[in-house]
């Protein structure tokens, strides 16, 4: 049975309604508390700064894979016209600029570093989208949807490739650590999609399973986009691996987030289906842990997954049937346990910066990223 206090904590239950965010994070740091922190200004001048670059990138493409990439980004609709699209919460571009600034340099150095992680990210997310048969994100048809399958491979290919070029061709060491950084986490990221499918196919997947997979899905880029900054900017490889413990953690908490999001998400926050990561089989966090937790409700919910697993007609399940399964998942404990995991791991992030000297402001801002990760609807 799966101890949900001391695995992950002092537990505050979340309420029981779809869209709302994971519970209040711990207090702040005596910095972040001392300095007003704007997240929103931080995140706007992650995509200031970088979207002119990355954009830049991308009209390297050939066609038609510039168009599929400008689409993808957000940057035109389906037709060629240019919209003022939603391009995500731009979480990897505010760490990657703020990574610089650990080392007194300015927020520029990191950009190169930014755009590469940010060409990685959506690299990833064109092959999930096609993997996972997602038809929507951020509240448009998919890049396999509107251009085809064979497109959202090539493109996810051709952003992989032009990330190394966009380091590479800085031509300075620190341009190699960073890119050397940006490879090992890339594959940690493709192992852990790897991972992810797998577990789509078994029937029961340990909660330490779970996570070193979201570990190597979701933490390794946003580690190696917390340290890149700094790597560019010449630190040594201590800061370097103290910024990427920082980023591992958070990026847990992140996914955890995410799987919250994943089956109670307000739709027209996530841009996705309703229950989406039960429509996909996903063994995510909460559907582990109530799995593990024991009790009637977790073996029930063990039954019925079972059942689902060899059904023919899952596709043309009906709400009320994805909603059942919701409750138990949350009546077992899995809801409850995967929010305190957030704040554990937001804990765990946020103490790790105590091992790098940086301004104090610095580190509030740090410390306002991870709150926003782990507050969040979408």
């Amino acid at each position: 049975m799966l101890n949900q206090r001391s695995e992950a904590g002092s537990r505050t239950p979340g309420t029981a309604t779809r869209g709302e965010t994971v519970p209040t994070v711990p207090p702040a740091s005596k910095a972040a508390r001392e300095t007003a922190v704007d997240v929103a200004a931080l995140l706007e001048r992650g995509r200031t700064l970088t979207t002119p670059v990355l954009r830049a990138a991308v009209d390297r493409l050939a066609p038609p894979m510039d168009t599929v990439s400008a689409y993808h980004f957000g940057w035109i609709d389906a037709d060629g016209r240019p919209t003022a699209g939603d391009g995500g919460k731009a979480v990897r571009p505010a760490l990657a600029l703020l990574s610089a600034e650990v080392t007194g340099a300015a927020p520029e150095v990191g950009v190169p570093g930014a755009v590469a992680v940010e060409l990685v990210h959506n690299f990833s997310l064109l092959h999930d989208d096609l993997m996972d048969g997602d038809e929507q994100r951020r509240h448009r048809d998919t890049v396999w949807k509107v251009h085809g399958p064979a497109q959202a491979i090539l493109v996810g290919d051709a952003m992989f490739a032009l990330a190394n070029e966009v380091l590479l061709e800085l031509g300075t060491v620190a341009a190699g650590r960073a890119t050397r950084r940006l490879a090992t986490a890339t594959r940690a990221l493709i192992d852990g999609q790897a991972q992810d499918i797998s577990y789509e196919h078994r029937d029961r997947v340990s909660v330490e399973e779970c996570l070193e997979m979201e570990g190597n899905k979701t933490g390794a880029l946003i580690a190696a986009a917390s340290s890149i900054g700094a790597v560019l900017a010449d630190a040594d490889d201590h800061t370097a691996d103290i910024l990427e413990k920082y980023g591992h953690h958070l990026g847990l908490a992140f996914q955890a987030v995410d799987d919250l999001l994943g089956i109670w998400g307000d739709p027209v926050s996530t841009g996705k289906q309703t229950w989406s990561d039960l429509r996909q089989r996903k063994k995510s966090l909460p559907v582990v842990a109530a799995l593990a937790a024991g009790g009637s409700a977790s073996d029930r919910l063990g039954e019925i997954l079972a059942a689902d697993a060899k059904s023919s007609d899952f596709e043309n399940f009906s709400e009320e049937e994805f909603a059942a399964r919701a409750a138990l998942i949350e009546e077992a404990g899995g809801r409850e346990w995967t929010a305190g995991e957030a704040r554990r791991q937001h804990a765990v992030a946020v103490e790790a910066l105590d091992a790098v000297d940086m301004p104090d402001r610095v580190r509030a801002q740090f410390t306002a990223l991870a709150d926003f990760v782990v507050v969040r609807k979408r």
